[in-house]
């Protein structure tokens, strides 16, 4: 859910300032908004150094920090749409993680944003996201369409990146072509 709704945020702030999203801010984007998991859940779950799987790249000062470092290297590197769209995907990642609380007043749940000054919420784990990969894994056309909801979402965020004329994906098949021909 992270990589689509950023983005359609992505696509809409893109479309806002008269820009058409490319593949590398596509690339970005997607980096961006799954970062925070890239990051957080291997350490925990999987070599045990982190806390939870929402503790260091979750915090709101690591989020600044990161964020910082990419806008300072896109000056170097002439970059700077994608590091836009890095840090833009990196922050709806993190309100995707907020606005599911805040309608039921579970701000409780959200001291990760100020980790490790407050201590982090209890999670139950890594059980819940891997049954939910797992469902996706073995039966995906099951898992769409048991929610309209979510089937909805993704014929949105695919009509949107067709409108967008499906940016990053030439790059992925040149890139695909080329691994072929180097086998």
């Amino acid at each position: 859910m992270h990589l689509a709704g950023g983005y359609l945020v992505i696509s809409l702030f893109w479309r806002l300032r008269g820009h058409r999203v490319d593949g590398p801010v596509a690339f970005a984007a997607a980096v961006g908004t799954l970062f925070p998991d890239l990051v957080d859940k291997p350490l925990a779950w999987g070599v045990g150094v982190l806390p939870a799987g929402r503790s260091l790249t979750h915090s709101l000062f690591t989020a600044t920090a990161v964020s910082a470092i990419v806008l300072y290297a896109a000056t170097r590197y002439d970059r700077h749409s994608a590091a836009l769209a890095f840090v833009v995907g990196y922050g709806s990642h993190l309100l995707g993680d907020i606005v599911p609380k805040l309608p039921a007043g579970d701000f409780d749940s959200l001291t990760f944003l100020l980790w490790p000054l407050l201590p982090l919420p209890e999670y139950e784990g890594a059980g819940p996201v891997v049954a939910n990969l797992a469902e996706i894994y073995t039966a995906p056309v099951a898992y769409l369409l048991a929610s309209p909801a979510r089937l909805a979402g993704v014929v949105v965020v695919l009509a949107v990146w067709a409108a967008d004329g499906f940016p990053g994906a030439a790059e992925v098949g040149r890139y695909l072509v080329a691994e072929k021909h180097r086998t």
